[in-house]
C-alpha cells in the first residue's frame, strides 16, 4: 500500500491545490491514484455513482481530485462529510448517505463511528489503487482536537502515512507556523512530517532560500518545494471562503450579482458564468449592489428558511421584486429557487422546528416541503432547446402549480427561472443558451470542461516544475525515513 498525507499549517493553506496536483502528476506516471479526505466541512458538494450504481454525496474538493487522478469518483475519496447548518451543528453525510447530525457539544464522542468508517474507506482505497494521496483539514496541530483527530495525524497514525505540509507564504509568518506545527506534536506523530511544501511565492526565490536552508536545519526535514503564485490557478472551490478571493471583471457588457447567502452552498454553480468573456459576477450581500445588476442569482443553500429570513432582514427581498418588475431576469438555483414559490413547510423538522411554514417570496408558483429522506439525482434534460445535464441533492420536493412551465426539474415564468439541477450551467450548449435568453448574448466559444481539464494541466506542470515529485512518490511507497528528530517547543530538538 502506498500513501501520502498533504496536510497545511491552517484552512486554505493549500493542501487542495497540492493533493490535486500531485493526482494529476502521479496519474501521467501511469499509476492508478485515488484522491481521499477523511472528513470534509463543506456546504460544496457532488453527486457520484456509488460502486453498486447507487447515487451518493461527496465533498467537491475530492470529485474535482478523482477528474484530476483520472478516475471515477466514489464515496470512499471522502467517507465524511459535514454541511453545517448552523454554528454549533452539522448534518452528516457517511459514505455518500445522510447518517444524522453532530453537534459541537458531542464533537469527540460523536465522531467514533465517523472515525471508523472513514478509515475502513482509506484500508479499501488502499487496497485497490496504487497510491492514495490523501488531504488533511485544518491544521494538524490543533491539539485541543487530537484525541478525536480522524482526519490529519489520527489518519496518518492509522495507516503508517508521511505527511508533507504545506504553508501559505502569502498569509504571512510562513516559518514559524510550519516549525511551530511540528514542535506542537507529540513524539510518535511527528515520526510521521516527513517534509514541507510552501505555496503562492512570489518573488525572487533566492531571497527565500535562506530561509529554507534554516528551517531545513532546524527540522532535519526537508522542503519538498515552492509553488509560485499563478494567476490561471483556479480549481473549483471547497468552502466559502474562496469567495473573499473573487474579483470582478472590467468592461464586461453584463453585470451577473449572485446573492451571497450566510449558508451559501453549491455557489461553484456560477463558475461557468465567470469564465465567459461578457459577464462580471460578483456575489453581494447588500440589496444596493442589486440595482445595476442585469441578471440575479440565488444560489443554493444549506439552511433555505433561515437563509430566508436573513434575506429578508437585509431588505434583498424588496431589491429582488424590485429587479423582477424592471423585467430583468433571475436565476434561483435549489434553495434559492425554493425562496422563490409561494410557501415553504418543514413538517418533520428537516431545517428548524417541526410544522414550521413560510411565506416564500412569490414569484413563481411553486410550494417546498422538506422531507428527511435526501434526494440525489444525475439528471439530464433539455431546456430553451438545448441538451442540459445537472446533479440535485435536496431535502425539498417541489409542486409546481398552474402557470408556470417546467425548466430543469423547476419551473418558469417569464425571465424568472428556478432549478433543482446542480450544475446546469456547466455544459457549453445549455450556458449558451441560457444567456442568448437572458442577455441576448451570442455563444462565446468557451469550453467549460476544457478550461477546467486546462487548470488541471496547468497545475500538474506547476507541480511538475517546482515540486520534487519523484521524492514525494518514493515518500508514498516507502513511508517517512526513520530515525527523524522530535522537536520541542523553545528548541529545536
Amino acid at each position: 500500500m502506498s500513501g501520502l498525507l498533504v496536510a497545511g499549517t491552517t484552512s486554505d493553506a493549500g493542501k487542495s491545490v497540492v493533493a490535486t496536483g500531485l493526482c494529476r502528476a502521479f496519474a501521467r506516471r501511469g499509476m492508478s491514484v485515488a484522491p481521499y479526505k477523511a472528513q470534509n466541512m463543506s456546504n460544496n458538494s457532488m453527486v457520484c455513482l456509488d460502486r453498486d450504481g447507487s447515487t451518493a454525496e461527496i465533498g467537491r474538493a475530492q470529485w474535482v481530485q478523482a477528474l484530476a487522478a483520472r478516475v471515477t469518483p466514489e464515496p470512499a475519496m471522502n467517507p465524511v462529510l459535514l454541511k453545517p447548518g448552523s454554528d454549533r451543528r452539522s448534518h452528516v453525510v457517511m459514505m455518500g448517505r445522510p447518517a444524522g447530525e453532530v453537534s459541537a457539544t458531542d464533537f469527540t464522542t460523536g465522531r467514533r463511528r465517523l472515525a471508523r468508517a472513514a478509515h475502513a474507506a482509506y484500508d479499501d482505497l488502499a487496497s485497490r489503487f496504487d497510491v492514495v494521496v490523501a488531504e488533511g483539514a485544518g491544521s494538524p496541530a490543533e491539539i485541543n482536537l487530537r484525541s478525536s483527530d480522524y482526519v490529519n495525524m489520527g489518519l496518518a497514525r492509522h495507516a503508517d502515512l508521511p505527511v508533507i505540509v504545506v504553508g501559505d507564504i502569502d498569509r504571512g509568518g510562513l516559518f514559524a507556523s510550519m516549525f511551530g506545527t511540528l514542535a506542537l506534536l507529540e513524539p510518535a506523530d511527528q515520526a510521521l512530517i516527513a517534509g514541507f511544501v510552501v505555496n503562492k511565492f512570489r518573488g525572487d526565490l533566492s531571497l527565500l532560500r535562506p530561509g529554507l536552508e534554516r528551517l531545513e536545519a532546524l527540522t532535519d526535514r526537508p522542503v519538498h518545494g515552492v509553488l509560485p503564485w499563478h494567476p490561471g490557478l483556479w480549481l473549483d472551490s471547497e468552502d466559502a471562503l474562496d469567495l473573499e478571493g473573487r474579483r470582478s471583471r472590467d468592461n464586461a457588457r453584463v453585470r451577473v450579482a449572485v446573492v451571497r447567502l450566510p449558508r451559501i452552498s453549491n455557489f461553484t454553480d456560477v463558475d461557468a458564468l465567470g469564465l465567459e468573456p461578457d459577464l462580471d459576477v460578483v456575489f453581494v450581500s447588500d440589496p444596493r449592489d442589486l440595482a445595476d445588476a442585469d441578471l440575479v442569482v440565488l444560489p443554493g443553500t444549506r439552511a433555505t428558511l433561515s437563509d430566508l429570513a436573513w434575506l429578508r432582514s437585509r431588505g434583498l427581498d424588496t431589491a429582488i421584486e424590485k429587479h423582477v418588475r424592471a423585467g430583468r431576469p433571475l436565476l434561483g438555483i435549489c434553495g434559492g429557487f425554493q425562496m422563490l414559490g409561494t410557501e415553504i413547510h418543514d413538517p418533520e423538522g428537516v431545517e428548524g422546528p417541526a410544522g414550521t411554514r413560510s411565506p416564500g417570496l412569490g414569484l413563481l408558483p411553486v410550494t417546498t416541503e422538506f422531507r428527511p429522506d435526501k434526494v440525489l439525482r444525475l439528471p439530464h434534460g433539455t431546456a430553451l432547446g438545448a441538451d442540459a445535464a445537472g446533479y440535485e441533492i435536496h431535502h425539498g420536493r417541489i409542486t409546481r402549480q398552474d402557470g408556470a412551465d417546467e425548466f430543469l426539474g423547476g419551473a418558469r415564468v417569464g425571465r424568472v427561472f428556478g432549478t433543482m439541477w446542480h450544475g446546469a450551467l456547466e455544459g457549453d450548449e445549455f450556458r449558451a443558451a441560457f444567456l442568448a435568453e437572458t442577455a441576448g448574448l451570442e455563444p462565446s466559444g468557451v469550453s467549460f470542461p476544457a478550461a477546467r481539464e486546462r487548470r488541471m494541466e496547468l497545475l500538474a506542470d506547476l507541480v511538475e516544475e517546482h515540486l520534487d515529485v519523484d521524492a514525494l512518490l518514493t515518500l508514498a511507497r516507502k513511508g517517512a525515513p526513520p530515525g527523524l528528530p522530535v522537536l520541542t517547543v523553545g528548541g529545536s530538538r
